[in-house]
């Protein structure tokens, strides 16, 4: 850029000395620092007798709304009384769980709130967690992995095709399944996703479009899995119309990789210093939805989920390929997001932190663990819950307490039993981390309805 533009750069344009030169400052250095500062500042001094025109603008619409409309940055104090709320499976819930959501039930925006019975602890909203806000969106409570999400297909095979090729299924979930921070396929994926206007639009995201395309199809690492098991069809008025029986299905879980991650961090920061809040909910900053970050985070947001959708997509039709099959149905959903959906006839902000979207007759997957069933569920809307349901078993031992408590022989024992094959995975995701899966399911009858179960048979996860 030449020489540094500094802030008096700005008022010699005519910039009033408010945040509005901070602002521009940062974007600027951010975003154009490698520009000339003659061509800078002639859009500067556009900006300012025009701001109107840069609204929504990636580069210069946060300076605009500096000079028009400033966001008002104060401390914000938890209210004295909680927001409504509800919570399913209480005696199988840590305090600290209950206790993050009675916190986040006294933030000034929140309207209700929920607890799902895989609930446990996190950073901000607790794992489990469910909260209707007013016009705001909170990054913590979407969670990091935006757009973590499942996926099942259910393929025309009869269940014993598994023990028929066993070794053949492992070695296509070896070779044709990424893992983790690095791993990447050698044969580049593409995808449509990347035709999205947010990716030229939004500076941070097109900075993060490179990694996003080598990660396309690949999964995290934690409790991320592909696995191949038995899909039994229980109910007979399926969506699906398949006759009750058992087939072959391939399960997926996982996000949005380093995209949904970096998105998550950026917006966090920024809502910590837009609003201020007391140490112990300070995770729970928010974005006013009316404001630039707030609208820019909402875009970058959804982008994310449908990045995670794209990722789990790529990963179904490769196995898919590689089986020479078509899949008979899909069952998938987000689970770390949030929506824009009436709450008691107002629209609001719904944010689901490891929780199922079970709104009446909407599909989901809920899994257990790799030695316990998955179950596909059809949600029954329950109001209360802000019709949500489990994401899961939820874990029932942290990854230290697992470390500390089980051995390799323990988890190759469980495995044993229930006639699982594991590839990667580690003691921190032994099946005697989670809950029980039947409890959980036994724990939230009024929010969903079981049409069948997935039994993992052949688990994949990160070494």
């Amino acid at each position: 850029m030449g020489k540094r533009l500094k802030g008096k750069d700005l008022i010699n344009l005519g910039f009033p000395q408010n945040n509005s030169i901070n602002i521009a400052l940062g974007q600027i250095n951010r975003y154009r620092k490698k520009e000339k500062k003659e061509r800078i500042l002639e859009e500067a001094k556009d900006v300012l007798l025009h701001p109107e025109k840069y609204q929504g603008n990636a580069i210069w619409g946060k300076v605009a709304e500096g000079l028009t409309k400033p966001v008002e940055v104060r401390m914000h104090q938890l209210r004295n009384t909680r927001a409504p709320f509800s919570i399913y499976g209480e005696n199988e819930i840590d305090d600290q769980a209950k206790y993050q959501l009675y916190d986040a039930l006294k933030l000034p925006i929140a309207v209700q709130g929920a607890l799902m019975p895989d609930a446990h602890s996190g950073y901000g909203l607790p794992i489990g967690g469910v909260l209707a806000t007013d016009n705001a969106v909170i990054p913590y409570g979407v969670g990091l992995d935006i757009g973590c999400r499942m996926a099942l297909s259910i393929y025309p095979m009869k269940a014993s095709y598994i023990k028929g090729k066993q070794h053949q299924m492992e070695n296509i979930l070896k070779e044709h399944t990424k893992f983790g921070m690095y791993e990447t396929h050698d044969k580049k994926q593409d995808h449509e996703i990347f035709e999205r206007s947010e990716f030229r639009d939004i500076p941070l995201v097109r900075r993060l479009k490179t990694k996003a395309f080598r990660q396309l199809g690949t999964s995290g690492s934690g409790n991320h899995f592909v696995e191949f098991g038995i899909v039994t069809i229980t109910d007979e008025k399926n969506e699906f119309d398949l006759p009750i029986g058992e087939y072959v299905g391939l399960l997926s879980h996982s996000g949005s990789r380093a995209l949904g991650a970096n998105i998550a961090k950026h917006y966090t920061y920024l809502a910590s210093k837009q609003c201020p809040l007391p140490k112990n909910v300070q995770h729970l900053a928010w974005l006013d939805l009316n404001t630039h970050d707030g609208q820019e985070y909402w875009l970058a947001m959804n982008l994310a989920g449908d990045y995670a959708k794209a990722c789990h997509d790529n990963i179904h039709k490769r196995v898919a390929k590689l089986l020479g099959v078509k899949p008979l149905a899909m069952v998938e959903n987000h689970h770390n997001f949030a929506w824009k959906e009436q709450v008691n006839g107002v629209e609001r902000i719904v944010h689901r932190k490891g929780a199922t979207p079970a709104s009446k007759g909407e599909l989901g997957v809920i899994p257990g663990s790799m030695t316990a069933p998955g179950y596909i569920v059809r949600g029954l809307g329950n109001e209360e819950s802000l019709q949500s349901a489990s994401h899961g078993a939820g874990r029932k031992h942290s990854r230290r307490k697992c470390k500390e408590k089980f051995t390799k022989s323990d988890i190759k024992h469980q495995l044993n039993m229930n006639q699982v094959s594991l590839i990667g995975g580690g003691i921190d995701e032994a099946p005697m981390a989670y809950k029980n899966i039947k409890k959980v399911m036994a724990n939230q009858q009024e929010l969903v309805e079981v049409i069948g179960t997935f039994t993992p048979k052949i688990v994949r996860m990160d070494k």
